[in-house]
Formats: C-alpha cells, sequence, structure tokens
C-alpha cells in the first residue's frame, strides 16, 4: 500500500510578488520624485528650486545661489529641456560659474513665440550706467568674482558726462541716475554692501554684455542725440531685462 499522505506545505515560504505588480522605468522614475500628492514631475527637488531662481532671476551664480548653481551644473541638460518647453534658453558659463535665459528666438524669424519675460528697453541713463559697470569691470585686475566696488556718486558724475549742455535740471537728472541704479540693483548687476552708497559689480555683466557689444554701445552713447531718460532704440544691452523681486543682499 503507497504512502499517499501529502507533503506538509511551509507556509513561511516568501511570496514572489514581482509578477504581480510592475513599473516601467518611467513610473519608477517619477514616483521617487513626487514632493506631493498628484505629483507627476521628473525633476527632483534641487533641480526644481534651480529652475525657480532661473525663471525668477536675472541669472544664478555660484555666489548668489550657490545650492542652485550645484543643480544647474549636476542636471543642465534636465533644466534645459524644461527651459525649451517654455521657448527660452539655458546659458551656462562654468568658468566664471553663472548661468542665464534668455527667450528664444525662431531661427527663420518668421515665427513669434510667446514670452515670459517682459523686454523692458533700458533708458539712456541705464545704458550708460551699464556700459560704465562693464568698462570698470574690464580695467580692474582684482583676483576673485565680484571684488570691484563703486560708488554712487561715481556713477553719477559718469552719466553726467554725456548729458546734453542744455540739461540744467540736476534733481531730475539725479532721479533718472537713482532709478537706473535701483533698476541694476534688482538685477542683482550691481549688488549691495553695507554702505547704501557703495556696490559691488557683479562679473555676471562680463557674460551679459560680452566685449563686442559693449564697443558698440560706447560707441552709440558718444554720438547718438536720444535726449535723457528716453529708451535707447535699436540699443539694447543684448540682456533680457525681465523685472524681477531682487533686492540685493548685502555683500560682506
Amino acid at each position: 500500500m503507497s504512502d499517499t499522505t501529502p507533503a506538509p506545505v511551509d507556509e513561511t515560504e516568501p511570496f514572489d510578488d514581482r509578477d504581480a505588480v510592475q513599473y516601467d522605468d518611467d513610473e519608477r522614475e517619477a514616483s521617487s520624485f513626487a514632493l506631493f500628492e498628484g505629483d507627476e514631475g521628473r525633476l527632483d527637488e534641487p533641480q526644481r528650486r534651480a529652475l525657480v531662481a532661473l525663471l525668477r532671476h536675472t541669472y544664478v551664480s555660484a555666489r548668489t545661489h550657490a545650492d542652485e548653481w550645484r543643480a544647474v551644473v549636476d542636471g543642465e541638460a534636465q533644466l534645459r529641456s524644461r527651459l525649451n518647453d517654455l521657448f527660452l534658453e539655458l546659458h551656462v558659463d562654468r568658468d566664471r560659474e553663472v548661468a542665464w535665459k534668455r527667450q528664444a528666438r525662431s531661427e527663420s524669424q518668421r515665427r513669434a513665440f510667446p514670452t515670459l519675460l517682459r523686454d523692458v528697453p533700458y533708458t539712456r541713463e541705464e545704458t550708460i550706467v551699464l556700459v560704465y559697470l562693464r568698462m570698470r569691470l574690464r580695467a580692474d585686475t582684482r583676483p576673485g568674482p565680484d571684488q570691484v566696488v563703486v560708488d554712487r556718486s561715481e556713477i553719477l558724475g559718469h552719466v553726467a558726462g554725456f548729458l546734453p549742455a542744455t540739461s540744467t535740471d540736476r534733481t531730475r537728472d539725479e532721479a533718472r541716475v537713482a532709478s537706473a541704479v535701483e533698476r541694476l540693483v534688482r538685477a542683482r548687476i550691481l549688488l549691495r554692501t553695507t554702505d547704501p552708497d557703495r556696490f559691488r559689480i557683479a562679473s555676471v555683466v562680463e557674460v551679459l554684455l560680452p566685449l563686442e557689444r559693449l564697443l558698440e554701445l560706447d560707441t552709440w552713447l558718444r554720438t547718438a542725440t536720444t535726449g535723457p531718460g528716453e529708451a535707447t532704440d535699436g540699443a539694447e544691452p543684448g540682456l533680457q531685462s525681465d523685472d524681477t523681486d531682487d533686492e540685493g543682499e548685502p555683500a560682506a
């Protein structure tokens, strides 16, 4: 008579559920980046913060946004793709450790892309100040970024040299220069110090206003007949002048 007693069942044997629930690579990647309920983003948190900084500010640098700059370097391709989705270009200068955005332009110039940036033309005074800062930075050989300091009175004196002889309203002229300075502070081209009348020149101006454009604008300023306060038609420095909420924190 054969033994028909069933073999004992080991109920402690682990259950292999690999075939029960399967995730593809995209689903697994998306779930690992989720930061809130319903989050389907494909960027991790540092990259998202870097993307927001790029959209909010004129530029991101290792000095002004250390964590965001590191995220830009590590995830440059992903961030460029996200900005391209918004018709924006990402520019990264690893030598000067600065990244910035610009509005994308159609190669054929026949297609107009929708824009997020507010492209406000620089006034004559703002252009004069910007060119002056770039020249000061170019002439100074001091090592290290953002080391060149400029006084408010120095800026005012330089702009005065470009005002027409018919300009006799000193109060109005000073107000226009003050407005120009504040706009460049918001853009973090001028960095505040503990002295409200002294500023550091951000080295980013070197990449935002390259040498060829600098010389072109300098020539234009010396020959232009535009009155003070008017927009510099056709002479914008090539920097996207999107106004931000930056306040330019005091530098050490």
